[in-house]
């Protein structure tokens, strides 16, 4: 104890530039656990929009699964379609006599003819009054807090009658074990917590521990000198620690007291494609404890590190003498790390990728963390290496300047590059979840198709749904029937009810139809092979109003028609039968199949397509073909997020880089000076400055590089996608490293200044 109030009292009275390098000390640890505290809220915060979710949705609903209410008092029907990129979410409600509970964020459930919507839905009613054909009723009331994911999500409640929910599911309450909808999925959110890990935690504990070793030659000057009066090596550590732990402690109060207003002014805001209430983000005491104990834990551990020498050889650190080279000890880790990497790349290339997820799921993780430490712990050591053998063989006195005071002092230049190293490497693996993410299933075709089960429509809606505005055509897909006693129709054909008219007006290209003719149907790149011999019947069953069912049989044409469409993946499949409506009987239509429409895939056309079924029957599932609005929503939050992550990640590796160079200049000064007075010229010395830090830094960004994006490809291997291997970042990261050399370059040019302070060599 005593010892620790000697290091207070040394900091209270060792002078205004003690007290202003405790001062950037704590200001820097604040910084540090802010962002810290910005990645450990993120799972409670999306934890927290789920169990909203989970207790509004109705314990039994089509769609959501298997029906567990024994004694419904009511019908539920949930409906979800995509409004451009959002999810416009419609619970229909119908109950008898017997009063249901509602559902958080409403006082009563709704009538039939009433509404209630969430404040966002409420304000696109007003912008687009089409919406309005997607909720029958009128607007009763508005959703509170409480009953939202989140401010702007597209929420609606929408009472009917019991008679108007045919396809519905009992309901006797709301609130489900989870929820069928997650703002993120638990396999998604691994990544997530695996990427900001890579982007924002590592960078923050290379960021901590600079911030922790500000001025350290000083500092172990002063420590030596402790040493050299009688102080033991125990107490030594604790005088050191005094100094760092309170700074790091006060920086933590002071970093959550920042994130407290940062939330307060961001959850306000929003951020594109995401937003929460305040609340929401509020830290659990898990990571409280993290903050407030873990920082000032890992201050103690590197004030422990930078006071090692200074116990140990205290005349060696006041008469500066060769500090011991830096060991290997970094490649224990790297080297285990990269061969994990290599291996999940050889099986990518040998076109074999793994199928054990969960041993992926811990190995490419733990391969990234070895790898990023490594390449912390290893540059030293490569740096002395490279400078030794620059030293040797150049000619240039700049650069032999340079190198051989990095030879002496590898760790002095790398604690201003280390950041920027981490944040390269970081940065590759960011954009290695960016392009897994992006082979989620979405349009990105200039159609867009719509399907509607027939079973759900009467001959009328079906003809009505035909004509809305905005479609291009519509057919109607079937398949074959066959009893179960007859053997020749065994064999099964998908068919599609369509005049020449109507494929032109979908397709493309068509060529070869004739109206009135049976034929098959061909597309480019798929399997267009007939199911059976020319000639073979088939047997197709038809139904109308009244439930009367006839079969048609179709003999199989030899004709062939080509078909194209503008869609990634054609909306009809090859080796379709094409069936005349001359051959269908009047008033009927296909027993089991889809109506088939298709658009333009602009998000007004896709909404005013939609809103205009809805105008028929509200409560219809149309299945936007290749849009899956669930996974697009869970996309945008994802990219969100990994933008934060990103942005955190710059702001501390750029923090750490001003830090580091800041403490660097002022370490370098007597140096500096030094030279000077031996007659260096200010340009040489700017040369040995700039030399110092780029030649280390360059090859620490080529490793991070290198390294990044085989983690990357190993990453990309594991995760299941169609995609292995992604040039398209290389020049990204490249021009992302050149920036940080000429950045770092920059930064040592004030190192030499015009004014010569001989009193910072006469004190040494």
């Amino acid at each position: 104890m005593r010892e620790f109030l000697l290091g207070l009292r040394l900091l209270t009275g060792s002078g205004r530039g003690n007290r202003t390098r405790f001062l950037l000390m704590v200001v820097g640890s604040a910084i540090g656990v802010c962002c810290l505290a910005v990645v450990l809220s993120i799972p409670g915060l999306i934890a927290a929009q789920d169990a909203r979710k989970t207790s509004r949705e109705p314990d039994c609903s089509n769609g959501l699964g298997t029906c567990h209410a024994r004694h419904g008092l009511g019908l539920a029907l949930t409906r979800v379609d995509p409004y451009g990129d959002e999810a416009l979410t419609r619970i229909f409600v119908a109950q008898d006599d017997k009063a249901i509970a509602p559902p958080p964020g409403l006082r009563a459930l709704p009538a039939p003819g009433q509404v209630y919507v969430s404040p966002r839905l409420h304000e696109a009613l007003r912008a687009d009054p089409g919406l309005a054909k997607m909720l029958p009723g009128r607007e009763a009331g508005i959703i509170s807090a409480s009953g939202l994911a989140h401010p702007d999500e597209l929420y609606a409640y929408v009472g009917v009658r019991m008679d108007e929910v045919e396809r519905g599911g009992r309901l006797s309450s709301f609130g489900r074990e989870r929820t069928a909808f997650p703002t993120v999925d638990s396999s998604t959110l691994d990544i997530l917590r695996f990427t900001l890990a890579g982007v924002v935690l590592l960078p923050l504990a290379v960021y901590l521990s600079v911030c922790a070793r500000l001025s350290a030659a000083a500092r172990a000057r002063r420590l030596a000198a402790l040493r050299l009066l009688g102080l033991s090596r125990m107490g030594l550590q604790r005088v050191n620690a005094a100094e760092t732990v309170v700074a790091a402690l006060l920086g933590a109060v002071l970093g959550l007291g920042t994130y407290w207003v940062v939330n307060q002014i961001a959850s306000r805001i929003g951020l594109p494609g995401f937003d929460w209430y305040p609340s929401d983000a509020s830290l659990p005491v898990s990571a409280l404890l993290v903050c407030l104990i873990g920082c000032p834990a890992l201050a103690w551990f590197v004030s422990r590190f930078g006071a090692k020498r200074a116990a140990n050889d205290p005349l060696g650190v006041r008469r500066f003498a060769e500090p011991k080279p830096p060991s290997l000890w970094g490649l224990v880790l790297l080297v285990p790390g990269l061969g994990i990497i290599a291996g999940y790349c050889a099986v990518g290339i040998a076109g074999h990728p793994p199928t054990d997820t969960k041993l992926s799921s811990i190995l490419v993780p733990l391969a990234v963390v070895l790898v990023g430490a490594g390449l912390v712990l290893t540059l030293p050591a490569l740096s002395r290496l490279l400078a030794r053998k620059v030293a040797a063989r150049t000619g240039s006195l700049s650069l032999g300047l340079a190198m051989r005071r990095n030879e002496v002092e590898p760790s002095g230049p790398l604690r201003v590059a280390t950041g920027l190293v981490v944040l390269i490497f970081a940065a590759s693996l960011t954009q290695g979840v960016l392009v897994e993410l992006d082979q989620v299933s979405k349009n990105t075709a200039p159609v867009q198709a719509y399907r509607v089960d027939l079973r759900d429509l009467t001959e009328g809606e079906r003809r009505a749904i035909g004509e809305v505005p905005g479609t291009r055509g519509h057919v109607l897909e079937t398949a074959s029937w066959s009893d179960d006693d007859g053997a020749e129709f065994e064999l099964g054909v998908e068919g599609v009810i369509a005049s020449c008219a109507q494929l032109r007006a979908m397709a493309a290209a068509l060529e070869g139809c004739e109206e009135g003719q049976p034929a098959l149907l061909s597309v480019p790149h798929g399997v267009n092979e007939a199911p059976a011999p020319p000639g073979t019947p088939f047997q197709f069953r038809f139904v109308d109003d009244q439930g009367h069912h006839r079969v048609v049989s179709v003999r199989l044409p030899e004709r062939v028609v080509h078909y194209q469409d503008d869609a990634v993946f054609p909306a009809l499949s090859g080796g379709t039968l094409i069936i005349p409506p001359s051959l269908v009987p009047t008033g009927f239509r296909p027993d089991e199949g889809e109506l088939l429409l298709v658009s333009d895939s602009e998000p007004h056309v896709v909404r005013s397509v939609l809103q205009n079924i809805a105008a028929v029957d509200p409560m219809l599932e149309v299945e936007t073909e290749g849009v899956d609005i669930t996974a697009l929503r869970q996309l945008a939050v994802i990219k969100t997020l990994l933008a934060v992550g990103m942005v955190l990640g710059l702001v501390i590796g750029v923090a750490a880089y001003l830090v580091a160079a800041a403490d660097r200049a002022v370490e370098r000064r007597a140096q500096v000076t030094a030279l000077s007075l031996l007659g260096a010229r200010r340009r040489t010395l700017r040369a040995v400055q700039v030399a110092q830090v780029v030649v280390p830094l360059g090859v620490g960004l080529g490793l991070a590089v290198v390294a990044g994006k085989a983690a990357e490809s190993s990453y990309l291997v594991t995760g299941g996608g169609a995609v292995f291997w992604d040039g398209d970042g290389v020049p990204l990261l490249l021009a992302a490293a050149v920036g940080a050399v000429v950045v770092a370059a920059l930064g040592a040019l004030p190192l030499v200044g015009r004014r010569i302070d001989p009193e910072l060599i006469r004190r040494d």
